[in-house]
């Protein structure tokens, strides 16, 4: 296994992927081992069969509240209690951004614990998307707080619809505020191997990115 394929979530999250592209991607995370694969809610059962036979083990990630994260709390809930059964092994859910801007953080922090525990529940671990591109560095160390507080097992700094994705001083700031026991997932505009690598150096453990195939080309 290629040290850095192993640290990749193998993503595609177009509006408009079909299935032959999520079996090619399933196809991909099988010859190159990567670490995980994430898709949109509607593809786990379709990724739970085409990876059945897969004699290693690739997470099944999906994406909760996804892109805008603005969606009622028992939405979220419903939509990550079905990807659980379904079989999803990772859960990438997007923080309410709306009531965290307004600084309900009470509220953001207790639909995250809900969403934790819910995870852990089904021994699946969570990450958060904190949206870095909207967030000032008061807002940063608020979120990661909220985050670390609420049970993540990672924070991820976007979802690649933002108009900026993973900065590699972003993904240092996040590493200096959070605790050692909460990973970071460094996602958004990520395509080349000299990036990749420049995130793990600041401290980011994965990589999101459509491009891995490309990525792992490059090394």
């Amino acid at each position: 296994m290629n040290a850095l394929s192993s640290r990749i979530d193998h993503t595609l999250l177009s509006p408009v992927a079909t299935e032959t592209d999520i079996r090619k991607i399933c196809e991909e995370a099988w010859t190159f081992q990567f670490k995980a694969i994430c898709v949109a809610p509607t593809y786990v059962p379709y990724v739970v069969e085409m990876m059945e036979f897969c004699p290693i083990r690739i997470e099944l990630a999906t994406v909760i509240g996804f892109p805008m994260g603005y969606s009622a709390t028992e939405s979220k809930l419903a939509e990550a209690q079905i990807a659980l059964d379904q079989g999803a092994t990772e859960l990438d859910v997007v923080m309410n951004l709306s009531r965290f801007k307004s600084m309900a953080y009470l509220s953001v922090r207790q639909e995250l614990i809900q969403l934790a525990q819910l995870a852990h529940s089904k021994n699946a671990l969570i990450k958060i998307i904190i949206e870095t591109a909207y967030l000032d560095t008061f807002e940063l160390y608020t979120a990661s707080e909220i985050c670390a507080e609420a049970g993540a097992d990672y924070v991820k700094t976007s979802t690649g619809f933002a108009p900026k994705g993973a900065e590699v001083e972003v993904v240092k700031t996040l590493r200096t505020i959070l605790p050692k026991g909460v990973k970071i997932k460094a996602s958004g505009g990520i395509r080349t191997a000299e990036q990749a690598l420049a995130l793990i150096e600041a401290g980011a453990d994965r990589i999101g990115t459509s491009a891995g195939v490309a990525i792992i080309g490059q090394q």
